[in-house]
């Protein structure tokens, strides 16, 4: 005979809701048949926890079209409190607002000049905060954290770029004690691969996967690593820095100090100058732009990068063995005429009876994934997160 536990009903019924919450802090909106195929829940009992967490103020519905039909979509309700993330590219400043249905509030783009220095530079990203919270009408109290993505290694044990002259003008900054200071919240800082990739995970094309490779291409290439559902950062922090692979040894200098590493043949600086006969002065952007109606220069300029970067992704894949590999950065917006030569450089670089083969994917969020990834930290690991409050709630009951 089973004797039935007291309290077990309770436990159960706890479970299930921070079972759901947490998918829908994960995932994003969804339908409630879809929170039944992401939970295992049935649908009956997916019903039943949504209505109960609308009637508290921790979900919402909101009506939606799917394949031409109507369709009820469930996500976490909005609350006062928003993710910061600030992407700090060579050329870039990416500021998003993000809250916790994981809804853009704001978001902006500023060019900066080469050669940024980190006072002035986070000094702009400050003014740039104050500036949106008053625009939004909101306050300093309601933002929750600041995860900071930089263009650069960061060192697990102080925060700072690990590799001086990668990032000109950040060498030796704490880059997040002035923002600690100016909005009393936690400030995170990491690559900005890794930060794509956690991005990815939580609202792009790899919602979860516990293993895979993200790849940001743009200023250089770099990997960001999800092993078990947590990136890696190894050690000192430089896991992932395939843009400094050397792939020719009596190749260029590169900004590292090495020889012929991957990111002096298929950095910006680089493709650009391969064109700059026939094309003249242009931008990553431009070429990809001319790239995609047609040009066939720069479709193979672009195509010629996808095997190389390919390449060396198949050594790191051949050592971590993902499920899948997400395409991310400015290169990303060319489509077919990245990925496809890219694909075929991986394939052929892998084990040829492997079970199933490593699946490409193009990134949903390629020019913004890595703010966004910064953002979704920030909130993720905040106290406020109202999953957290489920998460307690089924620890108590148990």
């Amino acid at each position: 005979m089973t004797r039935r536990l007291f309290g077990s009903q309770t436990s159960l019924r706890e479970a299930n809701r921070a079972n759901l919450m947490d998918s829908l802090h994960r995932f994003g909106a969804m339908t409630q048949v879809e929170l039944a195929e992401v939970t295992g829940l049935s649908t009956a009992t997916v019903s039943t926890l949504v209505h109960q967490l609308v009637d508290e103020g921790l979900l919402e519905t909101k009506g939606t079209t799917r394949n031409g039909r109507r369709a009820t979509l469930v996500a976490l309700a909005r609350h006062q409190g928003m993710g910061i993330g600030l992407w700090v590219e060579r050329r870039q400043l990416t500021l998003v607002f993000v809250d916790f249905s994981k809804s853009i509030i704001a978001k902006h783009v500023l060019p900066l000049a080469f050669g940024h220095k980190a006072d002035t530079t986070l000094e702009r990203a400050m003014v740039l905060i104050n500036e949106t919270l008053n625009n939004i009408d909101a306050d300093a109290n309601e933002i929750v954290g600041i995860g900071v993505a930089v263009a650069a290694p960061v060192a697990t044990t102080d925060h700072m770029i690990a590799i001086p002259g990668i990032l000109p003008g950040w060498d030796g900054v704490d880059i997040a004690s002035p923002l600690k200071t100016a909005f009393n919240c936690p400030v995170y800082v990491d690559n900005d691969a890794n930060l794509s990739a956690f991005c990815e995970a939580r609202m792009g094309v790899a919602p979860g996967r516990r293993n895979f490779v993200y790849i940001g291409t743009g200023d250089g290439v770099g990997a960001g690593i999800m092993i078990g559902g947590a990136i890696l950062h190894g050690v000192t922090g430089l896991a992932g820095e395939i843009g400094h692979i050397q792939i020719d040894p009596l190749g260029s200098i590169c900004a590292c100090g090495n020889r012929g590493c991957l990111n002096t043949v298929v950095s910006e600086n680089r493709l650009v100058q391969l064109l700059s006969v026939t094309h003249g002065n242009m931008t990553l952007e431009d070429l990809v732009a001319k790239a995609n109606d047609g040009d066939p220069g720069c479709r193979r300029v672009i195509s010629d990068a996808a095997i190389r970067i390919g390449q060396v992704v198949a050594d790191l894949c051949i050592s971590v063995d993902p499920e899948i590999v997400v395409l991310g950065g400015k290169l990303a917006l060319a489509g077919e005429t990245f990925s496809q030569p890219f694909d075929e450089a991986l394939q052929r670089m892998l084990f040829p009876d492997a079970v199933s083969p490593i699946e490409v994917r193009v990134s949903a969020h390629p020019i913004d994934g890595a703010a966004l990834g910064g953002a979704l930290v920030a909130i993720e690991y905040s106290d406020r997160n109202p999953v957290a409050s489920a998460t307690s709630a089924t620890a108590a009951a148990q």
